[in-house]
């Protein structure tokens, strides 16, 4: 993923939508790679708390790990989309 440019805009919101929409946490992951490597800067920074909460509040602490880790995998290159 680091051959690009990404900037994904209102990270937060989005996050927070694709879990009250019932998203996998398979997808919720590429989104949060996403957002931790976008240029989105000020305002529109990801607010990791308020993601990080979400996330807590529908799959717990576990899912919250297993969001991260497939997170980094992506960034790493160790895992596909």
């Amino acid at each position: 993923m680091s051959d690009f440019t990404i900037s994904l805009v209102c990270c937060t919101q989005v996050i927070q939508n694709e879990i009250a929409q019932g998203v996998s946490q398979k997808s919720v992951g590429l989104t949060y790679a996403m957002a931790m490597v976008s240029e989105s800067r000020g305002d529109d920074a990801p607010d990791w708390k308020a993601i990080n909460a979400a996330i807590m509040a529908k799959w717990g602490f576990r899912g919250l790990e297993r969001v991260k880790r497939r997170a980094w995998r992506l960034i790493e290159g160790k895992e596909q989309p």
